[in-house]
């Protein structure tokens, strides 16, 4: 589908004309962007790259004397997929190809961009703008919600509730957080491109528009990032838990050892059953042992006290 932006109304026509003077938006298919390609002057090259979605988030930008090229990856809302979109940028011309919109929702914000400013104020600057604005409007939220599960997590582990899912759980948000971070790091590389202007396709007084969103996305990248150190407090907190544990486990084992180990001699020395230890003749020997045992064990323990163990 295709979009006419003439300055008095957006119209959507079934091809773009080969002129004019006015500003289009486009959003199609791959296979229709194989029968257009030549006609627009696209290179052969960037058409490959659209046959196959991005393999990763730092997939770079193109630029080339009448247009600007890049593909960008884009986490879906429910974090259990990743969408793929091209862009193509001319001077009256921005076209989103669809190399992996797995569930119609890139579509549904592009024609949100497209109708989100008057036709008479409208410029490609606006347009991309609001195309990205649509992108990320649902990250604040979402990093929002990683803060208030974050902040749950550590009153869980200060009262002593963590147990064995507590480390899987927090990778878990790790991983999403660091893909966020690429995620940020890929749309800055674009708008930086863009801003740069190296092909002169955009006027310097609407590059303001571009920058908004390169500072939108700086923002969600350190408030991602701000996440992951939260985490990294945790994961580290949590060690720390466990060895305090370790510690005083081994503190209990240690002090029982100090308390029972002279009757551990003790044992060890009567039963080396000696025909002239005494004690083996004497009436009293056995209760004698047995006292002294519990004497020893008195006395280990009032040690134990007295030095705080």
């Amino acid at each position: 589908m295709f979009f006419e932006l003439n300055g008095s109304s957006i119209n959507e026509i079934d091809s773009l004309p080969s002129g004019g003077g006015s500003l289009f938006a486009g959003y199609v298919s791959v296979e229709e962007l194989e029968k257009i390609y030549t006609q627009l002057g696209f290179s052969e090259t960037t058409v490959e790259c659209c046959r196959v979605a991005a393999g990763g988030f730092r997939s770079g930008v193109e630029i080339h004397d009448r247009y600007t090229f890049t593909e960008l990856r884009i986490i879906s809302a429910d974090r259990k997929h990743d969408d793929c979109v091209s862009l193509y940028i001319t001077k009256n011309l921005f076209l989103a190809v669809d190399v992996a919109d797995n569930d119609g929702s890139i579509k549904q914000r592009f024609l949100s961009a497209v109708r989100r400013y008057p036709a008479a104020s409208v410029t490609l600057e606006k347009l991309i703008f609001a195309f990205f604005d649509t992108i990320l409007s649902g990250d604040v939220k979402t990093l929002e919600d990683t803060v208030t599960k974050l902040t749950d997590l550590e009153e869980l582990l200060f009262e002593d509730g963590a147990d064995d899912s507590f480390p899987k759980e927090l990778l878990g948000i790790k991983k999403d957080l660091l893909r966020q971070h690429n995620y940020y790091e890929q749309i800055l590389d674009i708008t930086e491109a863009i801003e740069e202007n190296e092909n002169d396709i955009f006027t310097e007084e609407n590059l303001i528009y571009i920058s908004n969103i390169s500072k939108k996305v700086e923002r969600l990248r350190e408030d991602s990032d701000s996440c992951k150190n939260t985490v990294e407090h945790l994961q580290s907190a949590y060690t720390s838990r466990l060895d305090a544990k370790l510690n005083s486990t081994m503190k209990t084992l240690t002090v029982l050892t100090s308390i029972f180990f002279p009757l551990t001699i003790i044992v060890g020395w009567y039963g080396m059953n000696f025909e002239s230890m005494p004690e083996f003749k004497w009436r009293f020997g056995y209760l004698f042992v047995i006292l002294l045992s519990i004497a020893i064990s008195l006395i280990m323990i009032l040690i134990g006290k007295k030095k705080k163990w």
